[in-house]
């Protein structure tokens, strides 16, 4: 349960942190924020990436074996990684139509399974 748990905190604590980290990239197709200043953008990430913790914090806590939890330190950054790039992939898709993803990138994401097998493998 512990795992799913983590899992789950760390799909949304990423949601949050690619709206953050590149959500703004997308605003000044807003009207309203087509006039926004670099510090407010700044803010209004800073805002989001306040979300991101609250779900990367206790998903970290939950997960670790340190705690309780069943992943190790390794296997934790490990799969951050994945959903970061799995959740990161799908923002551009949706969200930028001029990103494409080409055979490069398909080999860039066997490599990390790979490192998820290699991490995992005791």
């Amino acid at each position: 349960m512990k795992a799913y748990a983590t899992i789950g905190l760390l799909l949304l604590s990423n949601i949050f942190m690619t709206l953050a980290w590149y959500g703004h990239l997308k605003f000044k197709e807003l009207k309203w924020f087509e006039n926004t200043g670099l510090i407010t953008v700044v803010l209004i990430s800073w805002g989001l990436a306040l979300f991101e913790y609250f779900f990367q914090v206790p998903a970290n806590r939950i997960g670790y074996e340190g705690n309780g939890g069943p992943f190790s330190l390794l296997q934790l950054k490990v799969i951050q990684e994945v959903i970061t790039l799995v959740i990161f992939v799908l923002f551009s898709l949706l969200f930028f139509k001029n990103e494409t993803l080409r055979w490069n990138h398909f080999i860039g994401f066997i490599c990390l399974i790979l490192a998820v097998y290699f991490i995992f493998k005791k």
